[in-house]
């Protein structure tokens, strides 16, 4: 036995038990709502294609890596969906969309354990689709989000230290940048930040973690005696993409949290954005006198797909 893992095990025990004490799910008293079906629709399948980013992530991640690191890299990704859905629900929603306290965090106590939410809408946060449907498909945003910064320091860490990161990342990091941002009362929203579906809540608090883990971590040794690292299967790391830009289309699409004109207009910018990315990406490479690779296609298509996420329905 690994006494050492005895604690994470009674801290996943200890929550439980707390959670069954929590009331049981109330519905938020919206008068006059009337929840939308094909609302409703739309972001229960916008929820799932964003869930489906995170295995092609760890598609994308896991085949860049040496092949005894596979594994291990793809299980970074795949954990996220376990650790942070807990979180998620424990405390991490009402951090992000609770009631403001002064607009840089929301009140833990707001939606504790999914507690005040139930089948009803909230006037604010899903107008027309239950809140709890809301709530689910922000998790998946909140999911993909540590596991974007993993490659940073991929074949680096252990597996152990990795889940506390992702822990504290989520709680101090991910859930105030949503906050400020996202809830109507955030500071940065106050000010007019516009981030329609991530760009600075996941891709700039990703980047910028990603970037601190690779300057405290340093080079990779095998960088340092200039070997080179080709991809372990390139064919899983294009599977990988074509199901990161599947399911984009739900993630910048899905952020209209309707069936309507913005929902249309961000589908089809994401959409556009990734393609021109991958040709652009793929012709500089010819210009400069390579055989354009199929990695450089992967990788230009995502490039795209960053880049269009903030402004993909404005």
């Amino acid at each position: 036995m690994s006494l050492s893992w005895l604690v994470p095990l009674s801290v996943l025990i200890f929550v439980s038990l707390l959670g069954a004490l929590v009331s049981p799910l109330s519905t938020p008293h919206n008068p006059g709502a009337t929840i939308v079906v094909g609302d409703v629709a739309w972001m229960l399948t916008a929820t799932g294609l964003v869930l489906l980013m995170t295995p092609g992530l760890y598609f994308f991640y896991g085949e860049m890596v040496g092949s005894k690191n596979v594994i291990s890299t793809m299980l970074q990704s795949f954990v996220a969906m376990g650790i942070i859905t807990v979180i998620w629900i424990t405390i991490d929603f009402s951090l992000a969309f609770g009631s403001s306290i002064g607009g840089f965090i929301g009140d833990p106590r707001t939606f504790l354990f999914f507690n005040h939410m139930g089948s009803g809408t909230d006037a604010a946060l899903s107008p027309t689709i239950p809140l709890i449907l809301f709530a689910l498909f922000r998790l998946k945003f909140a999911i993909i989000t540590p596991a974007l910064i993993t490659d940073s320091f991929a074949e680096r860490v252990r597996f152990s230290s990795y889940m506390l990161f992702i822990v504290l990342f989520s709680v101090f990091i991910y859930a105030s940048l949503a906050h400020w941002t996202w809830h109507l009362q955030g500071f940065l929203h106050a000010w007019g930040v516009l981030d329609f579906a991530g760009g600075a809540v996941v891709h700039m608090s990703a980047g910028f973690a990603a970037l601190a883990g690779a300057l405290a971590l340093g080079r990779r040794r095998s960088h340092q005696k200039n070997e080179s690292q080709s991809p372990g299967n390139i064919v899983l790391v294009l599977l990988g993409t074509e199901m990161l830009w599947f399911g984009w289309l739900g993630f910048n699409a899905g952020s209209a949290l309707a069936v309507n004109e913005t929902a249309a207009q961000a589908f089809m910018t994401t959409n556009t954005a990734s393609a021109t990315a991958m040709l652009a990406w793929l012709f500089f490479d010819a210009f400069k006198g390579r055989k354009p690779p199929a990695l450089a296609a992967c990788i230009g298509a995502v490039v795209g797909l960053v880049a269009i996420t903030p402004a993909a329905g404005l």
